[in-house]
């Protein structure tokens, strides 16, 4: 057998393995399922949990901002939040980005 043959598989002989396939396939679902129960389920967890408590704002609860500024809730909307940070200072925050609630209104 030549050089060249020998790297294109040999002449004659048959090809691969039957069985190689299946377990190609079976090494994949478990590489999927590894994904799944490592990466993904986890990560849509916890989205669903930052949608619950973007949900459960309420007035006068403190929360803290993507951007560490703690303000109280003194109006919400749909897509806004305003805070007061300070005596008579209150900023305007787009709901997507309140990280967290420190303590939920009495």
């Amino acid at each position: 057998m030549t050089d060249l043959a020998y790297a294109m598989g040999g002449m004659g002989g048959g090809g691969g393995a039957g069985g190689g396939d299946l377990s190609f396939i079976v090494m994949m679902a478990v590489l999927f399922a590894i994904f799944y129960f490592l990466l993904i389920r986890p990560q849509q967890k916890k989205q669903k949990e930052v949608k619950q408590m973007l949900a459960n704002l309420g007035h006068g609860d403190l929360v803290l901002t993507t951007g560490g500024i703690q303000g109280k809730i003194t109006a919400i909307t749909d897509t806004a939040i305003t805070l007061e940070i300070a005596d008579k200072v209150k900023v305007k925050v787009s709901r997507e980005f309140i990280a967290g609630v420190l303590q939920k209104a009495v």
